[in-house]
């Protein structure tokens, strides 16, 4: 079924004081910062606004003349994305029914089809909240805790996200570490969400969980509480995100490859 796709705009949020990565949105990648990365790949999917929520005056420095972009100063206590975000629906006022898409201040390289393929997510199913997911290619892959993975049930809607390997393939893994066993569903999940700013702001009304808080995973919050989330294939590759040094050198090199592969 084709799902037309509603207008729908997209928050980057960009927290300065990144615990292992301090100051990532500024970091450079192929000589461009990585926000400036991240909220062009938002425009570039069509969205009808595209903010950046940040806490540091720098973030916003960066960003002048960069275009249609808007900037929201928002306060440096927030617990997560999605808390910052419902804090810049306020700002500008959206209405209840306004989708808004969460693309992290971490993902340079989203493609543009996959932040419109989370909106098409939320708009084709009843579940307040939407995500997307990629197949995990190898064990090393899998059991990165830096590497989130969702558990997805058969409805199309997440079970658990987890940093430890899930699901756990008890004989395989009993037998063998080093590669995946076939036939089991091992899904990266990918950092990106959409949602109603009405449901938004409840979701950030609600208190914190343990698990949520155990995991250091925000989209727990909204499992906690009983809200389903409807899980998608990203319809193109998502490189991974960056949290640490060494994944901002992969992307250097992912980069490089890519504009190789360009030239060739």
């Amino acid at each position: 079924m084709v799902v037309k796709l509603p207008p729908f705009v997209v928050v980057v949020p960009a927290r300065f004081g990144s615990t292992r990565l301090p100051g990532k949105p500024l970091l450079k990648i192929g000589g461009e910062s990585m926000i400036r990365r991240v909220a062009a790949r938002a425009g570039e999917a069509g969205a009808a606004q595209v903010v950046v929520a940040t806490d540091d005056e720098r973030v916003v420095r960066e960003l002048r003349g960069c275009g249609d972009i808007l900037v929201c100063m928002t306060r440096p206590d927030h617990a997560s994305g999605s808390d910052r975000i419902a804090e810049t629906a306020g700002h500008f006022g959206w209405p209840d029914d306004t989708v808004v898409v969460n693309l992290q201040g971490d993902e340079p390289f989203a493609p543009a089809a996959g932040i419109r393929a989370v909106v098409a997510t939320l708009a084709g199913d009843e579940a307040p909240m939407a995500t997307l997911a990629a197949p995990i290619q190898d064990a090393e892959e899998l059991f990165d805790p830096n590497v989130v993975k969702v558990v997805r049930g058969g409805n199309g809607r997440a079970l658990y996200f987890t940093r430890a390997p899930a699901p756990w393939a008890r004989d395989a893994f009993a037998q063998d570490r080093d590669s995946l066993p076939p036939g089991v569903p091992f899904l990266r999940h990918i950092g990106i969400y959409a949602y109603r700013a009405g449901f938004l702001r409840r979701l950030a009304a609600l208190p914190r969980t343990p698990l949520e808080q155990a995991e250091s995973l925000e989209q727990l919050r909204a499992l906690e509480h009983g809200y389903a989330i409807s899980v998608s294939p990203t319809p193109e590759p998502f490189p991974p995100g960056i949290d640490t040094a060494d994944d901002l050198a992969r992307a250097e090199r992912w980069l490089a490859a890519a504009k190789g592969g360009e030239r060739s």
